[in-house]
């Protein structure tokens, strides 16, 4: 491996453009080496002032260019598992957005995969593990600081949702990352859902059911329930509090900037992921091109990954009426750690 770590990028929309720059700028230790995207201009635009990158628009003709060590991928969900198996195939390592692949029988043949060969080769982007809040949240919990966790109660809102988004995609998209951030929090696996549906706000656009109110079990009774509103039309806001037998403790609050002016005084508050988690990100592609470097892989498995597929098509069971549903995942391979590692 050569000073630098050469990356392909899969996929240059909004997530994919945000990682090759911070590749470029922000991260050490790695350079761009070829970017593959559908939208060939648009791969173009991501990479305008970067030197030798290979722009392709097939994503899997990128995998064999030269100076190509590693892989991120960040395009739509139903690309990814034969992204994954592509890389895998090449013993390529990846990092790889979530969901991992959306479908939990898809989600557990890249299980199948990897455990195949011996190995992890790809760690999964649930970046809320690197946010230095819920780091500082899951310290407090492992140290047992509030006692045995009883529950968790999660906000998660968006200012607007894509035209794209369907009701689905508010449990299987947005809600993906509370599922990993509370199997990680908790150390536990989520092992029933139920999905709640209150009156759509006028906000949301029509036929979407917008907002939703998320409940998840664990396997050792604690309760972890979701706000999702895609549409609340002021910001962006991720919040979560952990209640305890004997404290309780909340992350998320105020991560705007406090602006004083004409007689008053208010707080801008973040209208994009990538504004709010920002540093999680810098620290997640920090983490995986340091590790990548020394030859290892760390961070969320594709283990971790197919939970969250299979938690989340529970919900999307639940959603569409039938009621609480319970969580059946396959048997774990001895490859991969519990939720909590």
């Amino acid at each position: 491996m050569g000073d630098l770590l050469g990356v392909a990028v899969l996929g240059a929309g909004h997530m994919g453009a945000d990682h090759i720059r911070r590749l470029d700028q922000a991260v050490s230790g790695a350079r761009v080496v070829a970017v593959a995207d559908p939208e060939t201009e648009r791969a173009e635009e991501a990479v305008a002032g970067i030197e030798g990158v290979v722009v392709h628009r097939e994503a899997l003709a990128v995998l064999d260019a030269p100076g190509v060590e590693a892989v991120l991928i960040a395009s739509p969900g139903p690309a990814h598992e034969e992204a994954l198996l592509a890389a895998f195939a090449r013993g390529l390592p990846v990092l790889c957005e979530k969901p991992m692949v959306p479908d939990p029988a898809g989600a557990l043949r890249v299980v199948e995969a990897e455990a195949r060969l011996g190995r992890r080769l790809a760690q999964i982007g649930f970046m809320r593990r690197y946010d230095a809040e819920y780091r500082r949240l899951k310290s407090l919990l492992d140290a047992g600081a509030l006692g045995r966790p009883l529950m968790l109660h999660c906000t998660h809102r968006n200012v607007s949702s894509p035209p794209y988004f369907t009701s689905d995609r508010l449990v299987d998209s947005s809600v993906s990352h509370e599922i990993d951030a509370a199997r990680w929090l908790l150390g536990q696996e989520l092992t029933a859902v139920t999905v709640i549906r209150p009156a759509p706000s006028s906000a949301a656009p029509e036929g979407l059911w917008d907002p939703q109110f998320v409940v998840f079990e664990t396997e050792q009774g604690a309760l972890v329930d979701v706000e999702v509103f895609v549409n609340c039309g002021f910001g962006y806001q991720v919040r979560c509090e952990a209640v305890g037998e004997t404290g309780s403790a909340r992350i998320g609050e105020e991560h705007g900037v406090a602006v004083t002016a004409a007689g008053g005084s208010r707080l801008e508050v973040p209208q994009d992921y990538l504004v709010r988690f920002a540093d999680a990100y810098d620290r997640e592609v920090q983490a995986w091109v340091d590790a990548t470097r020394r030859g290892e892989v760390t961070g969320p498995s594709v283990w971790d990954g197919y939970a969250a597929s299979a938690v989340a098509e529970a919900g999307v069971r639940s959603l569409h009426g039938a009621g609480r549903v319970t969580v059946d995942l396959a048997e774990r391979p001895a490859l991969y750690a519990e939720p909590g590692s």
